[in-house]
This record gives C-alpha cells, sequence and structure tokens, in this order.
C-alpha cells in the first residue's frame, strides 16, 4: 500500500472507532453524559450508501446494520489500497 492509501485508511478507521465510542457513551449515558437517542448520528456519513439498502431490515437489526455498514467501506478502502499496491 502506498503511502496515501495507508494514511486514508487509518484515518477512516479512527473515525470509524471515534463514532462508535460516542455511540456507546450516548447510548448508556457513560462518563456522566446524558442519554442521546441521536448517538449514532456521526455513522451514519461513515455507512453511506450501504446504510441505505437496510430499508426492509428488521426493526431489531437496524442498530446492529448501522453500526456495521462503516465496515464494508472500510474493507472497500482496504481492497482498493491492496489492488494499487500490487501494481
Amino acid at each position: 500500500m502506498n503511502r496515501t492509501c495507508r494514511i486514508t485508511f487509518r484515518a477512516f478507521l479512527l473515525l470509524y472507532v471515534l463514532a462508535l465510542v460516542l455511540l456507546v457513551i450516548g447510548t448508556f449515558g457513560l462518563f456522566g453524559a446524558d442519554r442521546d437517542p441521536l448517538a449514532g448520528v456521526f455513522l451514519v456519513p461513515l455507512g453511506l450508501p450501504w446504510n441505505l439498502l437496510t430499508t426492509g431490515a428488521p426493526e431489531a437489526m437496524l442498530p446492529w446494520l448501522g453500526a456495521g455498514a462503516p465496515l464494508v467501506n472500510l474493507f472497500l478502502i482496504w481492497l482498493v489500497c491492496r489492488r494499487i499496491g500490487a501494481r
């Protein structure tokens, strides 16, 4: 992987981890924070367009799919970087 790909991959991974941490803190009210129903809002742009495909999913699966959608983008970034690095 070249340097730009590594930076992009690590930046996206860092943003994803920070969004998950904010989700957990806001959902459970950790560290004295108020419980916030919109705690996962930072995961939405990271998971686009895959979280738009979850419209027919059962209601109980939506939080898990929303939190896991950025993993698809992270995998795609990794895949593209490996493809570029293989040349």
